[in-house]
């Protein structure tokens, strides 16, 4: 796991530079990264396609832009960070005085060496983003602005993996790929997904897997409104979001609250003894909102480190690849390993010998218990099982009422099975 941490922090390192947005090639060179990982299949939905109540915008790309001085210096450019320009800017070229180029320029000045994340989608402006010590730095005077960029038809990209599973019910886990150099938001949540795919592909789940990397908000609604037909097939999901940073895991439940998913993240985070929170479901932060929206009503949650602008460095030049750590994706990511576990093997089990208490020992079942450390705990799993197994009440169920691990009420299970004493 630890070599599996570090090739994380390497992908965020290297899709760190491109210049992400909700539409556009910096999108697409994420996505043909992303795919010498796990093989994607990409889609492409069309400017003006309705997509529920909104429609694919117009594609934004960008080849260059600067702020330079009366000398030709760039004291503000675009090379050297996709931040410094504000997202979906419209092409500029022009020479203005500095009081005239304030009024296009986004600062934080409590933070004043770091550059802010601005976007302006759907309203055609154009703007850059600096450190506010560098504007104080800048003498009165023209400067030379120039935003080489397009703004026109084109599409709305966004990619699948699908890993089959036993049965067709469907967990989807799904992240954003629509935020520029930001590698805590959104880059730890695309890296932790792609490497749980790989995790996952290593055996044949139970529920099949599908993992969406798609623009935020858009990107989300798109994939819903060209899979509403077949949208009942989806059982279960996980936003993945603010996956590499320092801060205690967090999961923010689904709107329903009581999902299976949400009873699953709360029983692993609680038995697994890490620092965690969970929290109730609100109509903000990423894409479980779509997700979780009335008409869908999806069991999706989203696990996240530190949450939704939760940090000082959120939405600046500050989350950077020094901003993540191997051991903290490391961390998320094997509490996703953990709870689809439990995900995939939550059944429900009907007792075969219902009348009184079946004679255990007789089947071999205490005698296989002897040398383990956890005996006890294993020979009460096993009487709770047998006590619970109505057809009704899940293995979920039984380690919730019990108080025991989920493995060692499943292994009971496993146990009962095979010695015919119970079925799923």
């Amino acid at each position: 796991m630890a070599t599996v941490g570090e090739e994380m922090h390497a992908l965020v390192q290297r899709l760190y530079p491109l210049c992400r947005s909700i539409t556009g090639d910096g999108v697409r060179a994420t996505l043909k990264i992303v795919d010498e990982y796990v093989p994607l299949q990409v889609h492409e939905v069309p400017t003006g396609t309705q997509v529920l109540d909104w429609t694919v915008p117009q594609e934004w790309n960008i080849r260059d832009a600067y702020i330079a001085d009366s000398a030709g210096n760039r004291v503000v450019d675009f090379a050297a960070s996709s931040l410094h320009v504000l997202g979906y800017s419209v092409p500029v070229s022009r020479t203005m005085p500095l009081a005239e180029l304030r009024e296009h320029l986004y600062t934080l000045p409590e933070h004043p060496s770091w550059v802010p994340y601005r976007t302006s989608y759907y309203k055609p402006q154009w703007g850059f983003c600096l450190a506010q010590e560098t504007l104080d730095a800048l003498p009165d005077g023209d400067y030379q602005v120039c935003v080489d960029s397009t703004l026109e038809d084109g599409h709305l990209t966004y990619a699948e993996h699908v890993i089959p599973g036993q049965v067709p019910e469907e967990v989807i886990v799904s992240c954003h790929t629509c935020h520029p150099s930001l590698a805590n938001d959104n880059l730890a949540g695309i890296a932790v997904a792609t490497f749980l795919a790989r995790a996952l592909a290593e055996r044949t789940p139970y529920y099949t897997y599908r993992f969406v990397y798609a623009p935020g908000t858009v990107g989300a609604i798109t994939w819903l409104a060209r899979n509403q037909e077949r949208i009942d097939q989806v059982k279960h999901g996980l936003v993945l979001a603010c996956a590499g940073d320092a801060g205690d895991l967090t999961y923010k439940q689904s709107r329903r609250g009581d999902a299976e998913i949400d009873r699953v993240l709360r029983h692993v985070l609680t038995t697994s003894e890490r620092p965690h929170r969970v929290t109730e479901f609100t109509p903000y932060g990423y894409d479980e909102r779509q997700y979780c929206s009335p008409g869908f009503n999806l069991g999706v949650g989203s696990l996240s480190r530190t949450p939704y602008a939760g940090y000082p460095e959120y939405h600046t030049s500050a989350d950077n690849p020094d901003f993540v750590s191997p051991e903290a994706m490391t961390d998320t990511l094997a509490v996703c390993r953990e709870a689809f576990a439990v995900l995939d093997r939550n059944r429900r089990y009907l007792n075969l010998s219902p009348y009184g208490e079946p004679q255990l020992g007789r089947r071999g079942l205490y005698d296989s218990l002897g040398g383990r450390s956890d005996a006890q705990q294993a020979q009460m799993a096993m009487l709770w099982v047998l006590s619970l197994s109505d057809g009704e009440r899940s293995l979920l169920d039984v380690a919730e009422r019990s108080g025991l691990a989920f493995d060692t009420v499943a292994g009971a299970a496993d146990a009962l099975g095979a010695a015919g004493l119970i079925k799923a």
